[in-house]
């Protein structure tokens, strides 16, 4: 090999170590950013006004509802989880299982809990790995939780009786989370979902979010998804490439209803139409006019509450 050469081949090693420690530190930050818990700057954290239609609910939850504090195991770990249990005011085996959203908390869908349980169902509120009360240093996206969740849908039925009718309901990474939930073996007892804009997978949020909210192009997004689902892999035990709600819904045959606001641009409303085709079973969509993200039961209350209602009592009963 003659010496030109030579120095061309080690200035071209060189030059790809610098880049794999330089992708690699971003992947780094990345999973700072996306995976561990922590206050994010892209999340807005202010108290609900007074005049909202979400404060009766979250006064509710806080002050006057009756709260059973639950616990279990994460499963495959030894994770302690956090959830509160608060039965109708009538007796009813009849429960809706609610998931909240990215660095939420079972506070947080407080309006929701009020909604069923105004409803006459008994209502669990969890909080998912990391998150709320619950242990874990990381997020999970509803990959490893959809395990958990179904795990806690036993407690409910040891709880209430064999003859329990359950439902889950979830929004945003909660909406997801309750689409990964509808391609696993559930229990029986267990007659339907209701999501509201959950996205198609992991990865195509993660991307999406990646052009909105760094403005990264094509490259360097890859590789720094697959580096950043590596660091996943290896620090949170999970791949970002499995969790794929659109794959799971494919495998689903209960109802399932879609509701998605229509000028939603953080988990785009375009995301909502594939996983609604996708699904087997019996199946709504709801687009709520106006609504960004998460927004879609503030935006119209009377329409979402009537949808959700006249959807879940169709097949609960």
């Amino acid at each position: 090999m003659n010496k030109k050469l030579k120095h061309w081949l080690i200035g071209i090693l060189g030059l790809l170590v610098v880049l794999g420690g330089l992708l690699f530190g971003a992947g780094m930050y990345f999973y700072n950013v996306a995976v561990v818990p922590s206050q994010k700057s892209f999340i807005s954290n202010k108290p609900v006004s007074k005049k909202s239609p979400l404060y009766p609910g979250e006064q509710w939850y806080k002050n006057d509802a009756k709260k059973i504090l639950w616990k279990q195991q994460s499963v495959g770990g030894n994770l302690t989880l956090d959830a509160n249990f608060l039965p109708a005011a009538h007796k009813t085996n009849k429960t809706v299982i609610v998931a909240h959203g990215f660095m939420g908390n079972k506070e947080k869908m407080a309006p929701y809990a009020y909604m069923f349980h105004k409803m006459g169902y008994n209502v669990l509120t969890p909080d998912t790995r990391g998150q709320g009360k619950s242990e874990g240093k990381y997020i999970g996206y509803g990959w490893p939780d959809r395990l958990d969740y179904i795990k806690w849908m036993h407690k409910v039925i040891d709880y209430t009786g064999k003859n329990s009718k359950l439902f889950m309901f979830g929004v945003s990474m909660g909406g997801a989370t309750t689409m990964m939930v509808s391609g696993e073996k559930v229990p029986t007892q267990l007659k339907g979902y209701i999501e509201d804009c959950g996205y198609t997978s992991i990865t195509d949020e993660l991307n999406y979010q990646a052009q909105q909210l760094y403005h990264l192009p094509a490259f360097p997004r890859w590789p720094l998804i697959p580096i950043l689902s590596g660091i996943t892999h290896v620090r949170a035990g999970y791949s970002m490439y499995d969790g794929s709600a659109l794959k799971q819904v494919r495998k689903n045959h209960l109802p399932m209803m879609f509701i998605h606001g229509s000028n939603d641009t953080f988990v785009p409303t375009k995301m909502v139409y594939p996983l609604y085709r996708a699904t087997r079973g019996p199946k709504e969509l709801l687009i709520v006019k106006g609504a960004k993200h998460a927004d879609a039961y503030q935006t119209n209350p009377k329409l979402y509450n009537q949808k959700v209602e006249q959807f879940i009592n169709k097949y609960m009963n």
